[in-house]
């Protein structure tokens, strides 16, 4: 079956199927959680984005193969309350946006700045920082040789507009300003999105709607 992106707490992953990364989506957690398991086909190594809650179904998901590294996209709690135990288990490296390292629980092996690149097996993503719903939150792009732009946006980027910004004008700027500056005018409309919650989206869907966020300041 083709993927759609369309998963929910208790139900199996989806998966993407790349030439040369398999993406597996899956929803976990009360507050419904992406978690984004990917996984080189030339050497098997595997890369987990956001620990965000039950660490057994991730564990489940990641499987015999081991675990390469864990990206958290930022510091809000439910983004990394599986994070301890999977890596625990998996002795993985940790990867988080430097300025959100300290409200993390877990230490931070690597503390990733604006195009720093995160590699695990023939893969490579480069990380975007997207400064407004947290100080560090950080978006990665995997550029695929094969196809267009895959783009994991944590709570930074979803389907209708930027990340909360809990009614903060400036950081609701910042979070826009980067979004634009660094995703829109960097990447294609075929960009896909897979952000922390709910359903995936492309840049060329959100792109035409980019105004009307900058004038409802949301």
């Amino acid at each position: 079956m083709s993927y759609t992106g369309n998963v929910t707490v208790g139900g199996p992953a989806d998966a993407h199927e790349l030439a040369r990364l398999i993406i597996s989506k899956a929803a976990v957690g009360p507050m419904n959680n992406n978690a984004y398991l990917l996984r080189c086909r030339a050497t098997g190594a595997q890369l987990l984005i956001d620990a965000a809650a039950e660490p057994a179904t991730l564990l489940e998901l990641i499987g015999a193969d081991g675990l390469t590294g864990v990206v958290t996209t930022h510091r809000h709690a439910d983004h990394w309350q599986a994070l301890a135990e999977v890596v625990t288990a998996t002795g993985a490296t940790t990867y988080a946006g430097r300025p959100d390292t300290d409200g993390i629980p877990v230490p931070t092996d690597t503390a990733l700045d604006d195009e720093d690149t995160v590699t695990f097996g023939d893969i490579t993503l480069t990380v975007r920082r997207l400064t407004g719903h947290t100080p560090g939150s950080v978006a990665l792009v995997y550029d695929d040789p094969d196809g267009h732009p895959h783009l994991f946006t944590g709570d930074s980027l979803f389907p209708g507009g930027v990340g909360n910004t809990h009614g903060d004008p400036a950081a609701f700027a910042g979070l826009l300003h980067d979004v634009e500056s660094r995703l829109f005018a960097t990447l294609p409309d075929e960009t896909w999105v897979y952000p922390g919650h709910g359903a995936d989206t492309t840049l060329g869907a959100e792109r035409p709607h980019l105004p009307a966020w900058r004038e409802r300041g949301w």
